[in-house]
């Protein structure tokens, strides 16, 4: 398997609109989580489209691998971060269905690219 650049992966394409989604999300959040859960869930976002590109940027298969386990670990994060702020009533299920789809894609997809790897 070669990926030449990152960008090329649909995943990191995903993932990238995920940030923007969190972020446009957390906008609303209220002002006294600007250091908690707003920025928490904005740096486990970042995350994802990060060690894909990281990792795709690195030697070998395995620290891709690796990265990729990195990039599903913070998407779980980010799911259950949602989860916290619906319940908290930051946002409501209706609010946080698109990056939950989002979500639900982007680990099929790591999954996939993390089996190919092997």
């Amino acid at each position: 398997m070669s990926i030449q650049d990152y960008r090329e992966l649909v995943v990191w394409q995903k993932s990238m609109d995920l940030v923007v989604r969190i972020y446009r999300l957390t906008r609303g959040f209220p002002r006294e989580e600007v250091y908690g859960l707003t920025s928490q869930i904005r740096r486990a976002a970042v995350s994802i489209p990060s060690n894909i590109a990281e990792g795709q940027a690195r030697q070998s298969k395995a620290e891709f691998r690796n990265f990729l386990s990195i990039a599903q670990g913070s998407r779980a994060e980010v799911e259950t971060q949602l989860a916290i702020a619906t319940r908290l009533g930051y946002a409501t299920p209706d609010d946080v269905a698109h990056a939950n789809s989002l979500l639900t894609e982007i680990q099929k997809m790591l999954a996939v690219l993390i089996k190919r790897l092997q």
